[in-house]
């Protein structure tokens, strides 16, 4: 009896010790929120949980090494740090992951100490439920108890508005019956005598009144047509519907994405191009779908991946092989921001020479409005923009202004050493304005400048 108790108490003692050694192994170990952030900024890159992107899916992964390969955690620590060195070595295993996966070599990471790997595995092997995603519809259930009153509210002003037009329909029937019955008396034949019973009459009764009349009816008809004339191929507010739904509000707003890191022609060459497609798959060949918080009114989240998927489409990108298929679908922009072709504008003389300098003159006109770039300037606030919009008028006379109020950067080095004879002259010049020199002076106006 003594030795089954003996036997029964070591045979709990090899239970648990199992299992402990099994929970440590699948990754248990470690703190699964932590490693959703060192997944997320070291591994989103080129891995998914739950699908292949450039590298195979990690969900599990501690459990799917041990039964493919026959190896441990110890051996995926080696893995992650340096799965070159650990290639070199001759181990038959990391070699097989290596051809399987196009031989597309790994980052290594000898920055991550083991509990981060720990921490990093823990995650993959058990991911904490995502947390609910807020939209910009979402109401505050407390709203709710506060929006019955408004609605009653809104109800009782319909409701007497109604009953005040009825009211003013049943007053204008009981007039229009009094101007009839007066109509059928005598009182009324002295009115119809007098009577204006022709046109002649009533331009002769009248002339100097519809002479002027006339007269500012034509002076308002030209201004109309003046005004009319003067807006052809104004478009401020034009914003168009593009083939692929682009939002500018998610990639420079919530994402911070820098404008040249896809206009990248804006600062150094004349024209701000469209980017091509290749330069959207510099990040869309990883990111398939969209996981952010925030979503536009109307919209979810398979929207986004469904345009995702017009990005592939376009490129002949097989997410599932990872390869392009060579297959492509030309994408037909419609192009918001147009000069005309007498007109020369080069986007780095504004971008580089002139970038601090309109920065300085856009916040000192707005100072409750203030811009970080230049872009904002003349495109106005883009990364707030699901739909990108026509900002400004882009009128000659609008650019003008802008040469008339935007003082020229005098402390940069070749300004400085440039225009030194010209400062000297505009200080006497124009010593009511201290000296300063706004692009206009410099010879913003000239007509040359900006027309061939």
């Amino acid at each position: 009896m003594i030795s089954w108790r003996k036997h029964y108490k070591k045979t709990l003692i090899a239970i648990g010790l199992l299992l402990s050694t099994s929970a440590s192994f699948y990754g248990q170990d470690g703190d699964p929120k932590n490693g959703e952030k060192l997944f997320k900024a070291n591994c989103t890159a080129c891995h998914a949980l739950d699908k292949q992107v450039i590298g195979p899916p990690l969900k599990g992964v501690v459990e799917r090494v041990k039964t493919e390969g026959g190896v441990d955690k110890d051996w995926l620590h080696k893995w992650i740090k340096d799965n070159k060195a650990l290639r070199a070595s001759g181990d038959k295993y990391a070699n097989e992951i290596f051809e399987k996966y196009n031989k597309t070599e790994m980052q290594v990471f000898p920055n991550l100490s083991d509990k981060d790997i720990d921490d990093i595995l823990a995650f993959t092997t058990n991911p904490p439920a995502p947390e609910p995603e807020k939209t910009a519809e979402t109401t505050p259930a407390g709203d709710t108890a506060a929006a019955a009153p408004a609605d009653k509210t809104t109800t009782n002003i319909v409701i007497i508005s109604l009953l005040a037009i009825a009211g003013l329909l049943v007053w204008i029937l009981v007039k229009l019956r009094q101007l009839v019955k007066l109509g059928q008396s005598e009182d009324l034949a002295g009115l119809n005598e007098s009577r204006v019973r022709s046109f002649k009459e009533m331009y002769e009764k009248f002339h100097y009144i519809g002479k002027a009349a006339l007269a500012i009816l034509a002076i308002l008809a030209a201004y109309g047509v003046w005004n009319w004339l003067m807006w052809i191929g104004v478009y401020k507010g034009y914003k168009p519907e593009q083939p692929i739904y682009f939002s500018h509000k998610i990639h420079a707003g919530e994402n911070k994405i820098d404008c040249q890191l896809c206009h990248s022609s804006a600062k150094y060459g004349k024209v701000s191009e469209i980017p091509s497609m290749n330069v959207c798959m510099n990040c869309h060949r990883t990111i398939s779908e969209y996981n952010g918080k925030y979503l536009e009114p109307g919209k979810d989240k398979a929207f986004y991946d469904g345009e995702i998927q017009k990005i592939y489409a376009a490129t002949g990108w097989d997410p599932a092989k990872q390869q392009y298929t060579g297959k492509t679908q030309p994408v037909e922009w419609t192009r918001i921001h147009n000069m005309p072709d007498f007109v020369y504008f080069n986007h780095s003389q504004h971008v580089v020479a002139g970038e601090q300098a309109i920065i300085n003159s856009f916040n000192k006109k707005n100072p409750n409005n203030k811009i970080d770039v230049v872009c904002k300037a003349c495109h106005g606030k883009i990364d707030t923009m699901n739909v990108v919009q026509m900002a400004n008028d882009f009128t000659m006379g609008w650019c003008i202004e802008c040469h008339r109020t935007t003082e020229v950067d005098m402390n940069n080095g070749y300004n400085k050493e440039y225009f030194k004879n010209l400062h000297d002259k505009l200080k006497k010049q124009y010593p009511q304005d201290g000296g300063k020199i706004t692009v206009d002076a410099i010879g913003g106006l000239e007509c040359g400048k900006c027309h061939y």
